[in-house]
């Protein structure tokens, strides 16, 4: 005879797991829906307002007005002062998000695009998706805990709805919150997400960001050149964070009224673009980024002219994000130091993108997976050496402050860290008695 008690147990153990897949399928359902339908609209909107700032390249001289009216936007809508770092922290802190942060990061990108702005677009991606998930768990009556894995899944689908990159968005969301742990149990409920709004955006006529570049035969004189490479791939992950953080805090510091600094750094970015003779650097520059990927051509400076760009763009107020210009820098630089190390440009080009985005985000898992879907899998073992000598020689940098690292880049030590709060000198190497 069967055992009541136990068959009881089964019975309600099986009940458990079936009513938590079903409440992640309906959430994931939804969340990738409406993660797609806006962030097709989104992609397709930027894509618009850059070929309208192509076409009429007169709107860079309205770019300071456009800083202006991103300033009242945000202040009308009660969104002041939110970026990315406030939905990392929704998840460490389960902190609530306003749902006009939604339409002000839309239509701030927007702007930053159409007047020529030097920003990418997943920064808004990232805010856009958090704030839907977490709103759509709030509906379905979450509780904190699921709420923070709603937020991850919303994260994730925006990211792979723009991109078109599902594997690296689930493995951006669920590894790049807290760097060292992967939270199991938002896996399916991202990929699903993420699956949903890669589906949605691709019906809706979202092209994937895919490129063509040669990769090298494998062999041993080709790792001894990558290896190199990497190290200075890293140490450019660092100035561009430093170069971000530090551009950012000496505008706040010497104009400390949003509305003087959006109108300023509009009007530097409009000196900055004649100076330079080119309006290579306004926008996300996704056409520089392919010409050095598949061609091996870009300007020996452009990699350090688009982070000074994309620095006094975000510093100044603007909305966008840092992910496609650390994409660019890399690129860029990757082009020019590869044939000096006997390295196909393009080839340097591609290694340079992903190691960049891996040195500034902290995600070498993220970023393996991401050179799989914009490259393909030739060359993976290339892509995969460049990435984890990025992460670990990137030190403790990051674009996200509220970011954590919780196990040391030099030993296998749980330290728990916020990126960017760490001193110069890593505790590893200090003296026991400097040691806090």
């Amino acid at each position: 005879m069967l055992d009541r008690n136990r068959l009881r147990r089964w019975a309600v153990s099986t009940g458990m797991y079936a009513v938590v897949l079903a409440k992640w399928i309906l959430l994931s359902v939804i969340v990738g829906s409406l993660c797609g339908v806006v962030g097709a609209v989104f992609h397709l909107s930027v894509h618009y307002a850059a070929r309208t700032r192509e076409a009429y390249p007169w709107l860079l001289w309205c770019l300071p007005l456009a800083g202006l009216a991103i300033v009242g936007s945000y202040k009308l809508m009660g969104a002041e002062g939110m970026g990315t770092n406030d939905i990392i922290d929704a998840v460490h802190e389960d902190k609530r998000l306003p749902i006009l942060l939604v339409p002000s990061i839309f239509l701030g990108t927007m702007l930053t695009h159409l007047c020529g702005g030097s920003a990418g677009r997943e920064g808004a991606a990232l805010q856009i998706g958090g704030t839907i998930g977490q709103r759509v768990g709030g509906l379905l009556r979450l509780d904190d805990q699921d709420l923070r894995l709603a937020t991850l899944s919303g994260m994730a689908a925006c990211f792979s709805a723009l991109f078109g990159t599902p594997l690296t968005a689930v493995i951006f969301a669920v590894m790049g919150i807290s760097i060292g742990t992967l939270y199991h149990t938002a896996l399916l409920p991202c990929l699903m997400s993420a699956l949903a709004a890669f589906g949605v955006a691709l019906a809706l006529g979202v092209e994937p960001t895919r490129f063509a570049v040669a990769v090298p035969e494998i062999a041993a004189g080709t790792f001894l050149r990558v290896l190199p490479l990497s190290v200075l791939f890293a140490l450019v992950s660092i100035l561009f964070c430093k170069f971000m953080h530090g551009t950012e805090h000496w505008m706040e510091k010497r104009l400390p009224n949003p509305w003087v600094r959006a109108a300023a750094g509009g009007l530097a970015i409009i000196a900055l673009t004649y100076l330079v003779g080119t309006r290579d650097y306004n926008g996300a520059g996704m056409e520089i980024i392919t010409a050095a990927v598949e061609q091996g051509t870009a300007h020996p400076a452009a990699f350090l002219l688009k982070l000074l760009f994309t620095a006094v763009t975000l510093a100044a107020g603007f909305k966008g994000g840092e992910v496609v210009p650390s994409f660019f820098v890399g690129a860029a630089f990757g082009c020019a130091a590869a044939p000096l190390l006997g390295l196909p440009a393009g080839f340097g080009a591609a290694l340079g993108l992903v190691s960049v985005f891996c040195g500034v985000t902290n995600t070498p898992v993220a970023s393996i997976f991401l050179s799989v879907e914009l490259f393909g899998s030739e060359g993976l073992w290339y892509f995969a050496l460049a990435c984890g000598i990025s992460y670990m020689l990137s030190g403790y940098s990051g674009l996200y402050s509220s970011q954590t690292i919780l196990y040391s880049k030099l030993k296998a030590r749980y330290i728990n860290v916020h990126t960017n709060s760490r001193p110069a000198v890593p505790e590893e190497a200090q003296e026991p008695a400097e040691r806090t």
